[in-house]
C-alpha cells in the first residue's frame, strides 16, 4: 500500500489524499454546521459508508447439480429467499441461481412468490 502505514493491532493507519478546494470548503461547511468534528471525522465516515455500499461477491466454481443441491438445502433452512441473497450466501453465480430457482419452480419444488 503506497503512501499508507500498516496498522498495528489496535492502531489505525494514515492515508493521504488530495481533494479540490471546493470539496474542502464543503467539508468545512459541514464541520462548521456541527455535522462532523473535523475533516478526519468526515473522511472516516465517508470511507465506512463507501465500504458498506460496495461488497465484493465471490463465486465458487461449482457444477450445476452441486449448485442445485445447495440451493435446495438453502431453501430447506431458510424457507424463502431472493436469488441475490442465495447467490451471495452460497457464493454461486447469480445467473446460475436464477436458472436453478426457475427450474425448481417449474418442477413444483418451490412456490412462486
Amino acid at each position: 500500500m503506497a503512501g499508507a502505514t500498516r496498522p498495528k493491532e489496535s492502531h489505525g493507519c494514515v492515508i493521504g489524499s488530495k481533494i479540490t478546494q471546493s470539496e474542502l470548503a464543503q467539508i468545512q461547511d459541514l464541520i462548521d454546521a456541527g455535522v462532523y468534528l473535523n475533516a478526519s471525522d468526515f473522511v472516516r465516515e465517508a470511507i465506512r459508508n463507501k465500504l458498506a455500499a460496495i461488497k465484493v461477491i465471490k463465486c465458487r466454481d461449482v457444477d450445476y447439480e452441486t449448485a442445485k443441491k445447495e440451493i435446495i438445502g438453502y431453501f430447506q433452512r431458510n424457507h424463502e429467499a431472493y436469488p441475490d441473497e442465495i447467490s451471495q450466501d452460497l457464493e454461486i453465480d447469480f445467473d446460475l441461481v436464477r436458472r436453478i430457482t426457475s427450474e425448481l419452480k417449474k418442477e413444483g419444488r418451490l412456490e412462486a412468490i
